[in-house]
């Protein structure tokens, strides 16, 4: 068995045009102060990286590795979020999303998926230029606005949907697999991979490509009552990457898992900070050790209520004590008779 590496932080909820959040060095130096030995960069921040220089100038990648590990972390993934989610964007959802692509591709809903493909491809050049084989992304979403089937979807939808979602991703999955990189797809609600039903319906539109795979994240699961421990015996083969995020849902006799429209804080389902929610972090982090799950705890910091510095801090903490050291012998070796195949014979009464 693995022992899950940890803990690592996810930047994208902490950069800011405030020290030391404003720039690469100074928020991995923060980062390692609080107890994080790694960082997950989202790699449409041009605070933190130049993603097209990742990807075409070994003297710029140097430079970046170089900047972190003096600060005292490593980089564990890159995120393409926001690119990813451009991929595929259904034309009601087009200006919502104007904000995620150069403010010249506002309103032009081809050019922002065709600039977010390209992202995607320096993506995964650029992760293999870091030497790592996992990146994480949203898969977009063509059909979310049908996710509740009133009024009734007309046949095929659905099928047509995710033939379509499947040929804007094969040649970017063809990509990653020429650098050996693994695509790992947040399922969250908003896109159409938001659960293991979608992700096997677009897992069979794609072939069943080796790249096409899951970032674990149980808060997502909370809020959409979904088993998430079963989840892992279900997807363990297909599940790369872990977002140790916290999450409750509470409904009461006004709303439920929809929220009435209401604000974070009053919704029935809430993200939470580390600890201060109803995810079962032990099943988790005993489950993935089970199944030998090689990457590391990385803190998404998502909370209605608690201030982001306490919750990065706290969460160094409180992922450092849920990863199981994995043991190297059997706890009952004590009391072992060894190896003998004449007693084994003898015990069961064989001739």
């Amino acid at each position: 068995m693995k022992t899950i590496k940890g803990p690592a932080l996810f930047l994208a909820q902490f950069a800011d045009d405030t020290a030391p959040f404003d720039n690469l060095k100074d928020i991995c130096t923060w980062a390692a102060s609080i107890g994080y030995k790694a960082v997950q960069i989202p790699t449409w921040d041009a605070r933190l990286i130049d993603l097209q220089r990742a990807a075409e100038d070994m003297d710029y990648v140097s430079e970046i590795k170089a900047t972190v590990k003096e600060a005292g972390v490593e980089i564990s993934d890159f995120s393409t979020h926001l690119q990813g989610q451009l991929v595929a964007v259904h034309p009601a959802y087009n200006e919502l999303f104007d904000a995620f692509a150069p403010a010249e591709l506002a309103g032009d809903l081809k050019g922002k998926q065709k600039w977010a493909t390209q992202q995607l491809m320096w993506a995964a050049k650029a992760s293999k230029n870091f030497g790592m084989t996992t990146h994480a992304t949203f898969s977009g979403a063509l059909m979310w606005h049908t996710v509740y089937p009133w009024p009734q979807r007309p046949a095929g939808l659905v099928d047509t949907g995710f033939e379509e979602l499947a040929k804007r991703w094969l040649p970017i999955l063809d990509e990653f697999d020429k650098y050996g990189v693994d695509v790992c797809y947040e399922l969250h609600p908003g896109e159409d991979l938001h659960d293991g039903v979608t992700f096997e319906r677009f897992l069979e539109k794609v072939n069943h490509h080796k790249r096409a795979n899951i970032l674990y994240d149980p808060s997502h699961f909370v809020l959409q009552c979904l088993d998430y421990v079963s989840f892992i015996d279900i997807y363990k083969d297909r599940i790369k990457m872990f977002h140790v995020k916290d999450a409750e849902f509470n409904p009461t006799g006004r709303q439920g898992v929809y929220g009435g429209y209401s604000s974070w804080v009053e919704r029935a389902g809430r993200f939470r900070s580390l600890g201060d929610g109803q995810v079962d972090f032990n099943a988790i982090f005993s489950k993935l050790s089970q199944y030998d799950f090689d990457g590391w705890a990385v803190l998404e910091w998502e909370c209605a209520l608690k201030h982001p510095e306490n919750g990065a801090i706290e969460g160094a903490k409180f992922i450092s004590e849920k990863i199981i050291r994995v043991t190297e012998k059997t706890f009952d070796d004590f009391a072992s008779t060894g190896a003998d195949e004449g007693l084994n014979k003898k015990i069961l009464g064989i001739n």
